[in-house]
């Protein structure tokens, strides 16, 4: 009788005709993504602090060790230790904008942070905290060294030839550009999800 009724025999109709709860997935979905970046913007920071200290320290010891005193071949003749001031950008570039180049490195430097807020991939992590270390690096020089704010030159010690003198902030600035350049051609975003076409391909073909 109660199965002509409508009535399954032994059952709940709630039990059966209850799916997965639609709210329950925008929970874990964020879960997920908190988790993620509570995983990944700690790495960002640390070689950002790591990076930015190690360019510091060097710049400390070149101005010690090297101030008036002739090139010393650290690797021979291929890498070699050579003290210079620098009022421009990377690699003695734009020597007549030091005012200007400041002023880019402190706009370029809260886009990096504000763009950290979002990550979700550990590559990127490290692309990020490199070139902000790189670009704090050499923006700390120009803030805080000779002859004033805004103005101050960056140390430069790190000589290859035929290649304009560098430092620590330079290497980072140059390596965390490039990391980055291999996250956009891999389609990778800051939160790790894929953009390529293969990746669309996959989405859109058959099960």
């Amino acid at each position: 009788m109660q199965a002509a009724r409508g009535t399954p025999v032994g059952g709940d109709d709630g039990d059966l005709d209850r799916g997965p709860d639609p709210s329950e997935q925008p929970e874990d979905d964020m879960a997920v993504t908190r988790r993620r970046r509570r995983t990944v913007w700690p790495i960002f920071a640390l070689v950002a602090a790591a990076m930015l200290a190690a360019d510091q320290y060097t710049k400390h010891l070149a101005i010690e060790h090297l101030t008036g005193q002739p090139d010393k071949p650290l690797i021979g003749d291929l890498l070699q230790l050579r003290l210079t001031f620098n009022p421009g950008a990377a690699f003695s570039m734009g020597t007549e904008l030091t005012a200007a180049i400041t002023v880019l490195a402190i706009v370029a430097s809260v886009v990096v942070v504000v763009l950290s807020l979002r990550l979700r991939d550990r590559l990127w992590a490290v692309s990020l905290g490199l070139l902000l270390a790189g670009i704090t690096g050499n923006l700390f020089d120009r803030l805080f060294r000779e002859p004033q704010a805004f103005h101050g030159h960056v140390v430069d010690f790190l000589m290859l030839p035929h290649w304009p003198i560098f430092n620590v902030a330079d290497i980072c600035i140059n390596v965390g550009a490039a990391l980055v350049l291999i996250q956009v051609f891999r389609g990778v975003g800051l939160d790790g999800s894929r953009t390529t076409a293969d990746a669309d391909l996959g989405e859109d073909s058959p099960s």
